[in-house]
């Protein structure tokens, strides 16, 4: 059974920067493609970066492309995204979840994905 745990979320300025962190364990992480959802209070979740099993191929959201940026570290079991420019519309509990993938494949929808972490808050205030 995979578990994953998400780490990272904070408090931070509009303009700021965070890392979000997803430790995978249980299993390889280099056999799962990873994605990252976020849900706002009020709002549907939204799905928000995936990477490949290999960490070769990425996709993200037209919301954060340019200011977030997937990625992973396969021999640390570890999948990161990396916030630049936060806005407060990036106010959310930003989840990581996994899909054993045999192909160098990541999808962007959530029903893709078997498992889910806990979640970590993100807030943007000033």
């Amino acid at each position: 059974q995979l578990h994953l745990v998400e780490s990272g979320g904070d408090l931070v300025q509009p303009g700021g920067t965070l890392r979000l962190s997803c430790g995978v364990s249980g299993s390889t992480l280099s056999n799962y493609a990873i994605a990252w959802f976020r849900q706002a209070p009020g709002k549907e979740r939204e799905w928000v970066a995936c990477n490949t099993r290999s960490g070769g191929g990425f996709d993200h959201a037209n919301s954060v492309k340019g200011r977030f940026r997937i990625s992973r570290d396969n021999a640390k079991n570890t999948a990161y995204l990396q916030m630049n420019s936060l806005k407060p519309d990036d106010t959310a509990i930003y989840y990581c979840a996994a899909r054993l993938e045999p192909n160098d494949a990541c999808y962007s929808v959530a029903r893709e994905y078997d498992y889910w972490g806990q979640g970590t808050q993100v807030t943007v205030s000033s």
